[in-house]
């Protein structure tokens, strides 16, 4: 029986806390294959991110035409405008495969990631793609040009970006005060995620439920189900504890 495959296109990182490193981990431990297109190469540490170098676009396109056949797609941190039309353009031609879209505008411990013609690209090309969309609070905020503070307020910016194109959004709520809320919005419906908040702050939560998703989807889940399923793995990773440095990390 063949492996599925997931197929990460993002921005390295160098203690593999975050990004296309910590995808590999991921999906090893889901019994799936990762292939990856490397975007951008940042110098990250304990502190934030202190250098971002992207990637030429051409060589981002041959890239992505040496990409072997996938059965879904993980798309972390994009650099450079380019970059980010050229996999859009890549990603539309597989519109039925399964694309989990992690919009990652800045690291958690501080820095940007992408610049004002790199995002304007993004919310371009890449937001209206048949992806399953999963921005925290900070990131739909940005992207509505609206605040989200209550659980009502989730489901309808969940509604709205969803309305823009993607095929389902899951809105994370841990940004939010109190026990964390996450929503997922589909076509005429959402369903609400709810869990005690978990003591400490994982660093790249948000890439491991991204490349667990898309692994679940690569193996024949549906969106619901993968998402339940998803959102578990995350909370056990969470609720483990396991530190490197001064973070606690996913592995």
């Amino acid at each position: 029986m063949s492996v599925p495959v997931v197929a990460s296109i993002g921005t390295t990182h160098p203690w593999n806390v975050a990004g296309l490193g910590l995808d590999a981990r991921v999906c090893a431990e889901y019994g799936v294959r990762n292939a990856g297109v490397v975007v951008a190469v940042s110098a990250q540490d304990e502190r934030g991110v202190h250098a971002l170098h992207a990637i030429p676009s051409d060589v981002v396109r041959a890239q992505l035409a040496a990409l072997p056949h996938s059965d879904a797609y993980r798309v972390g941190a994009l650099a450079g405008a380019e970059n980010v039309r050229a996999v859009a353009a890549y990603l539309r031609d597989r519109a039925l495969t399964a694309i989990v879209v992690d919009p990652v505008f800045s690291a958690t411990l501080g820095g940007t990631l992408v610049d004002e013609a790199t995002y304007r690209a993004f919310v371009a090309e890449i937001v209206p793609l048949r992806s399953i969309f999963t921005p925290n609070i900070p990131e739909a905020q940005r992207l509505l040009e609206r605040k989200i503070v209550t659980g009502d307020e989730m489901i309808s910016a969940a509604q709205s970006l969803q309305a823009l194109g993607p095929r389902a959004v899951l809105l994370k709520g841990g940004h939010l005060d109190g026990d964390p809320v996450d929503v997922l919005a589909l076509p005429g419906e959402a369903h609400v995620y709810r869990g005690g908040r978990l003591p400490g702050s994982m660093r790249g939560s948000g890439c491991v439920l991204a490349a667990a998703l898309a692994s679940e989807l690569a193996r024949g889940e549906q969106i619901p189900a993968a998402v339940e399923s998803a959102r578990a793995y995350v909370r056990a990773k969470i609720g483990a504890g396991t530190t490197f440095g001064t973070m606690q990390v996913a592995f």
